[in-house]
């Protein structure tokens, strides 16, 4: 089992990878494609898995941003996501790791708890969305909203780091200061 490092290959040149990793396999190509029809000055490469570890013997390019898909109506995808964690480097959590809840519209049937996905993206230091992306208009907002993310992590966004944007989007969910 080989570990998820961010830095571990040379950057392509006007590249941004990103990889989805989640259990529900229509749901991530459907996003993945939604990714792939946004306005985007770098070639975007989206690539999905169930779990970690990724296989070894692959030759794949460095992935840039890592998003861990949990669908709420299962408990099955929040421990695929917990058991996945283990497989990655520390320093992929300096900005560079999301975490997405979806069918979050439909409380009534939701298996996992809102209050476990915050903790986990907490615990984590990453932070945590939330979309229905069974609706095609917020998959196309949040397919816009993950490329805008990836090209700050793959650096092609002069001026902001990967660490930047960490600091932007956990500003309003900062905890409180006896919990750090």
């Amino acid at each position: 089992m080989s570990v998820l490092r961010p830095l571990d290959k040379l950057p392509c040149l006007n590249t941004a990878t990103i990889l989805l990793v989640g259990a529900e396999d229509a749901l991530l190509q459907q996003l993945a494609d939604s990714m792939l029809k946004e306005d985007c000055a770098s070639e975007l490469r989206v690539h999905l898995a169930k779990s970690l570890p990724l296989p070894s013997n692959v030759n794949r390019p460095r992935i840039d941003l890592v998003v861990f898909v949990i669908n709420l109506h299962s408990r099955y995808s929040l421990q695929n996501a917990e058991a996945s964690l283990h497989h990655m480097d520390t320093s992929f959590f300096l900005g560079r790791v999301c975490f997405l809840a979806t069918g979050a519209g439909q409380d009534s049937h939701c298996s996992v708890h809102h209050n476990t996905v915050r903790k986990l993206a907490r615990t984590y230091r990453s932070p945590l969305l939330f979309c229905d992306l069974e609706v095609d208009a917020f998959r196309a907002s949040l397919a816009q909203r993950l490329v805008r993310m990836l090209q700050i992590c793959a650096g092609h966004v002069p001026g902001v780091s990967a660490l930047n944007l960490l600091s932007l989007l956990r500003g309003s969910e900062s905890p409180p200061p006896e919990e750090l």
